[in-house]
């Protein structure tokens, strides 16, 4: 009977220590997927908001061979947003500030809202030439903004400004303002625009001798 009743408690034991082992198993294996997706996490933040600041920063100041507010401005009069002044300044603060925002990951789910509101009208004028930017499309600019509101939806990650600050700004409701913010300023201005092409085409029709 003593000796069944130890070989009882040896099993128990023995199962106690299994289930101890593989519990830590589990545990190393979150704790590994937990760094590898902050890590991945990181990494696309810097990728995707050091691209849109690089970019910003050539429409605000002329860095990196860019056109500066003037320059920008003009070209954006060409693309039909009006005021060009107001709108080279709008465009370079959203993807300058997102980006930064971004990649610092500060209240990274308004940050991904602004980078695709700014995205959508870049998108508005290449969208007529399609898909693939080899041609002339949109892909270039849905690629950025899918990316920036995919981040603003998913997160920071540990390796960031919003968790170091306890993520004080990285709040679900912050990201749904900013979001019915940014689509309803983007509505705005991508309508706007697609009137003031459309006006001028036909002012030029009317314009042509018969």
């Amino acid at each position: 009977m003593g000796c069944v009743t130890r070989t009882h408690a040896s099993r128990a034991h023995a199962s106690r220590a299994h289930g101890s082992r593989t519990h830590a198993r589990a545990h190393a294996c979150r704790a590994d997927q937990g760094g590898r997706k902050d890590l991945g996490l990181l990494a696309l933040r810097l990728a995707v908001g050091g691209v849109l600041f690089s970019h910003g920063t050539q429409k605000l100041f002329g860095w990196f061979g860019g056109g500066g507010l003037e320059g920008t401005a003009e070209a954006m009069e060409s693309m039909g947003f009006k005021p060009g002044g107001q709108s080279a300044l709008a465009a370079g603060l959203g993807e300058a500030g997102g980006g930064a925002l971004l990649a610092a990951g500060l209240a990274t789910p308004v940050a991904g809202p602004i980078v695709a509101g700014t995205m959508a009208g870049a998108i508005s004028v290449h969208f007529p030439h399609g898909f693939f930017a080899t041609k002339g499309g949109f892909e270039y600019p849905a690629l950025l903004g899918v990316c920036g509101l995919a981040l603003g939806i998913a997160g920071p990650g540990r390796y960031s400004l919003d968790h170091l600050s306890g993520h004080t700004f990285n709040r679900p409701w912050l990201g749904a303002l900013a979001f019915a913010a940014a689509a309803a300023g983007a509505y705005a201005v991508v309508g706007k625009r697609e009137r003031g092409v459309r006006e001028a085409a036909d002012a030029a029709m009317e314009s042509e001798p018969e």
